[in-house]
């Protein structure tokens, strides 16, 4: 049970991924978000009535919280970086800046890397270094610009954002259940209405279409978290977290699929080096 939910929890990360995407091309990602939030949170508090009775504390909610903050800019971040650039690209940085940012919390814990996580690191330089390549057109055009590939800025941006979600999120007692996903959306819907109002935002002229497809981005993402969690409380927490982290996956599968999105071969070989350095840096800092 415990793979299956975590691979469910990866595909469904992976998706929501994509319909954020794909909805952040044809409406504002601020709105985008906001909906997805929102839509989340009524899922979550579903969810919840139908799951055993957790004793919440006030500091896990505060820790929910702050994950929620973080974790709504990482995905604000996400679905722009998805919205101008190339998913099979964008995915996996995000991804390897995600892990990263635990295991080095765990560092300055105090924890000593082990050789495997020190080489999943390596391996994801290089793997964000192959992932941003151009065609030899656009590449030159880049050069002459002196900017990265469209949407990297932001996936680096939003690796960290997500990273900093998981670190505050991890600090709170399992004895919360989901609660803490519920301080993190409800400190998180707020901010990103206001966030709305004032760019602007509004949800008169969004077409049908496009709200279903953020609705369920929201749904999607929501459900994930929830199987992650349950994932996690039924058994080896380094499994869970290394069978989820393969969500990239999924959205690379959907962009193909769906947008007729294609690799070149040096990017396809850092996507692979991208997956392999998730599952170094995980199950390296699981010692």
């Amino acid at each position: 049970m415990l793979y299956l939910l975590a691979l469910t929890s990866a595909t469904l990360y992976g998706a929501a991924d994509f319909l954020g995407g794909v909805a952040s091309k044809r409406l504002s990602t601020t709105l985008v978000v906001a909906i997805s939030q929102a839509v989340g949170l009524v899922v979550l508090l579903g969810a919840i009535t139908l799951l055993p009775p957790a004793e919440p504390t006030g500091t896990d909610l505060a820790y929910g919280a702050a994950a929620g903050l973080a974790g709504t800019v990482g995905v604000g971040l996400l679905y722009r970086a998805l919205a101008i650039g190339v998913m099979g690209v964008v995915a996996p940085i995000t991804a390897v800046c995600a892990v990263a940012i635990p295991v080095l919390f765990s560092v300055v814990r105090g924890d000593r890397p082990a050789p495997l996580v020190i080489a999943g690191i390596g391996i994801a330089l290089v793997a964000i270094v192959l992932v941003s390549q151009q065609p030899s057109g656009a590449a030159a055009d880049l050069r002459r610009s002196r900017r990265l590939p469209p949407g990297v800025p932001h996936a680096l941006a939003s690796g960290v954002a997500i990273g900093v979600f998981f670190v505050a999120l991890s600090q709170a007692r399992p004895e919360a259940g989901l609660w803490p996903l519920v301080g993190a959306r409800a400190a998180a819907v707020p901010i990103c209405v206001a966030a709305g109002l004032l760019g602007g935002a509004s949800l008169r002229g969004v077409a049908r279409r496009t709200a279903v497809i953020a609705s369920a981005a929201g749904v999607t993402d929501m459900s994930a978290n929830v199987l992650y969690l349950l994932a996690s409380q039924l058994g080896s927490l380094p499994v869970a977290v290394t069978l989820s982290s393969l969500y990239p996956a999924s959205t690379v599968v959907l962009a193909r699929i769906v947008l007729g999105e294609r690799l070149h071969r040096m990017q396809m070989v850092g996507m692979a080096c991208a997956l392999v350095a998730v599952l170094c840096i995980v199950l390296g800092g699981a010692r």
